[in-house]
């Protein structure tokens, strides 16, 4: 967590400072922005698989004192004003598209300002199957469910309990109970009470407008920003009946088992 400061150069405000990120994944928070930061994303990958990366940032809740701008080849594109109070937005781009040029705004008194935001490296690939870019309430093909089904990060039948929309962040927080894990990389599920329940949440767009409802769904979804975020999730039944008609197919690109 890279963490400059202004106060260490506030007699050159026109200062440029670099700052590199081997990671993946992580955050950088600029404490009393003056000047700008450029920030260069080296992942330890081979330099010809940045063309298959797209970048993501989420600005920090309460960033302020800087615009982000993606920058190449000298020539910037707005990509989050300084005051932006969208909560809970992410920004992605292509790795080719350039890198961030974050530049401080005129402030009387720095000391209140701090301008930070979390960062994502992954596969285009994987990004596309986010839904948050475009179209994030569509429901899926039958390809796309069971391809998800064979890449997510989480993997579950399971029923809505209950959900809770938060109209700030404009998301919903979907309230899980489990009736069978197929797969999790994160404890996003986990077993509680006395009757040995699985249970969780998952995020996904206000917009999306779901809830609560009888019956089982395959929910599927990629942890994103540290929060498991809705892929796919058809009805259980009509998971079932493109499964099948798939392996009966041969096209089925993983085995699952979904009885």
């Amino acid at each position: 967590l890279p963490s400059p400061s202004g106060l260490t150069h506030e007699s050159h405000k026109k200062d440029v400072e670099q700052v590199y990120l081997r990671c993946s994944e992580g955050a950088i928070e600029w404490m009393y922005p003056t000047g700008a930061l450029i920030v260069n994303l080296r992942p330890n990958t081979s330099p010809a698989s940045y063309k298959h990366l797209t970048v993501c940032i989420k600005p920090f809740k309460n960033s302020a004192g800087a615009n982000i701008y993606l920058e190449k080849t000298g020539e910037l594109k707005l990509l989050v004003r300084d005051g932006d109070r969208s909560p809970s937005k992410v920004y992605c781009f292509g790795y080719e598209q350039g890198g961030l040029f974050v530049e401080a705004t005129p402030q009387q008194d720095i000391s209140r300002k701090i301008t930070g935001f979390q960062y994502e490296l992954m596969n285009k690939g994987i990004a596309s199957d986010l839904h948050t870019v475009s179209a994030p309430c569509r429901p899926c093909s039958d390809t796309e469910v069971l391809l998800a089904v064979c890449t997510s990060d989480f993997v579950i039948r399971g029923s809505i309990q209950d959900v809770t929309n938060t109209a700030e962040e404009q998301e919903s927080t979907i309230h899980v109970g489990v009736n069978k894990l197929y797969r999790q990389k994160s404890k996003v599920f986990q077993l509680t009470g006395e009757n040995g329940n699985w249970r969780g949440q998952i995020k996904t767009l206000l917009e999306c407008g779901v809830k609560p409802g009888d019956g089982d769904f395959l929910f599927t979804g990629r942890m994103h920003f540290g929060e498991p975020r809705l892929g796919c999730a058809p009805r259980f039944k009509d998971f079932q009946r493109m499964y099948k008609e798939a392996k009966d197919k041969g096209l089925n690109p993983c085995e699952i088992g979904p009885d």
